[in-house]
């Protein structure tokens, strides 16, 4: 039965390949990014399916042999298999893209929340760019404070905010077809594939990189299954059909009733569910759906909001790769320092929804940053698996990934095109200039993914190592 945990003679404890399957699609999958891919009605199947065969296989597998055979996260696999300093810059862009990632979540956040009140603010950029910096400092005031009464949210996330709102919505969309109202998007097989205009075509593509990313720290339990040979690879096509049909079906079913021309990147779940409700004459139920989603996304946000900086953290003492200044710890054992240093990136980021006069198009520019400082950990971690395969052949494995230089072959070429094309303009940038595109994407990745670690590097002193508090980041 899903969620059992057997043991062994030896009182090991295991998980099944089923809870590892739903675990995996828990973190992964999300009803944020559907609206982006809504706006290619039925072709958003093959752009959600190409970079899963390209990136998310490879990651899964790959990341499993490593996490499989070396505790510490990327910052070992990297660390072990080129050198320490690539190591720092893996477990930096690690947490960099979470600096990116905030922003472009609030803003769904703020659009959703726009729905409960007055919908016309979802398109409001000082709106979102407020409600964006009140969130996230709240958030760090309460992350400081070392409560612990949050984190139940995440799991209870998966249900509230995507299997109910997603199963809802896929019934809705049906049945509103099965009255014989038409489809706003066409769903015959010519539109199975995106309308070519160009290099442009293939940015979308660039974007569900990062709806996958993620898979190399599911991996890490890959030591917990009995079998994990056979048990893995039949957990991570599980995960992979559900993750693929929590992000096509409801993208598909927003197509359904959300004109491409009036999608927005942010709102458009919102959207989806305001024009259903409306057909069936129960908008009352529209507040009802917002709060759901933003309950849901906030909780995830808390519960792991501090995460991503704790390795960081931690390593960053251990080695002294950071100033004592981002390392240090509240009495609560919290790094507030370090968040508070990311709530002022946050802040200036926010910033771009009230500069840019639309909001789908500063949420496209994050999420394009995000996955650009994310690619570059994801090709250092190709890199060491081979090294690592061909300099340590001998070392314990828990699971020895099929093919590996072959799929860390793949996963690097896919990086590598994908991060070139996040430099092209989507056509939903509308009439902005190519070249303040360019600028804007070039700009954030270089300053926050190699600029910023970088100068750790370089001016980085004996001194800064240092032991953490008993207790702390716990």
């Amino acid at each position: 039965m899903a969620g059992t945990v057997t043991k062994s003679a030896t009182a090991t404890t295991y998980i099944s390949w089923i809870t590892l399957a739903l675990m995996t699609t828990s973190s992964v999958a999300s009803l944020r990014a559907a609206p982006t891919m809504a706006v290619y009605g039925l072709a958003c199947v093959f752009l959600y399916l190409l970079p899963a065969l390209l990136f998310l296989l490879p990651t899964a597998f790959v990341a499993a042999e490593l996490a499989s055979g070396w505790t510490g996260g990327v910052y070992k696999w990297v660390g072990e298999g080129i050198s320490k300093r690539m190591g720092f810059l893996a477990v930096w862009c690690q947490f960099a893209m979470t600096i990116f990632y905030y922003p472009s979540l609030l803003a769904y956040v703020a659009s959703t929340f726009a729905y409960i009140i007055n919908p016309a603010l979802a398109a409001n950029g000082v709106y979102v760019a407020i409600v964006i910096i009140t969130i996230y400092w709240m958030a760090v005031f309460v992350s400081s404070q070392g409560t612990k009464t949050v984190a139940g949210l995440s799991s209870m996330g998966l249900i509230i905010g995507t299997l109910i709102p997603g199963a809802l919505l896929v019934i809705l969309g049906l049945v509103f077809l099965a009255q014989g109202n038409a489809s706003a998007a066409p769903m015959d097989a010519g539109h199975l594939l995106p309308a070519w205009t160009g290099l442009a075509s293939l940015v979308l593509i660039v974007n569900n990189f990062l709806s996958y990313a993620g898979m190399e720290m599911n991996a890490v339990h890959v030591s917990s299954l009995k079998d994990p040979g056979k048990e893995y690879p039949k957990a991570m096509a599980v995960a992979v059909c559900l993750v693929l049909a929590i992000f096509i079906i409801p993208a598909v079913v927003i197509s359904w009733v959300v004109p491409s021309k009036n999608l927005s990147l942010t709102a458009g779940v919102m959207q989806a569910f305001d024009g259903f409700f409306q057909h069936f004459h129960i908008g009352f139920l529209t507040p009802v759906l917002g709060v759901m989603l933003v309950a849901a996304a906030l909780g995830g946000m808390l519960t792991w909001l501090a995460g991503p900086s704790k390795g960081l953290i931690a390593i960053g003492r251990q080695e002294g790769y950071l100033p004592p200044v981002l390392t240090r710890v509240n009495k609560h054992g919290v790094q507030q320092n370090m968040l508070v240093a990311q709530g002022v990136v946050t802040t200036g980021l926010a910033l771009l929804y009230a500069f840019i006069p639309d909001v789908s198009s500063a949420y496209w520019i994050l999420s394009v940053i995000t996955t650009q400082v994310y690619l570059i950990m994801y090709v250092l971690m190709f890199i060491a698996a081979i090294r690592l395969r061909r300099n340590q052949p001998d070392h314990p494995r828990g699971y020895r990934a099929p093919a590996l230089v072959a799929l860390c072959g793949l996963g690097t070429a896919s990086s590598i095109a994908a991060f070139l094309i996040g430099f092209v303009p989507p056509s939903q940038y509308g009439s902005g200039s190519a070249l303040g595109y360019f600028l804007i994407i070039g700009l954030g990745m270089g300053i926050v993914g190699l600029l910023i670690p970088f100068l750790f590097l370089k001016f980085r002193k004996p001194e800064w190592k240092s032991e953490l508090p008993e207790g702390a980041l716990a």
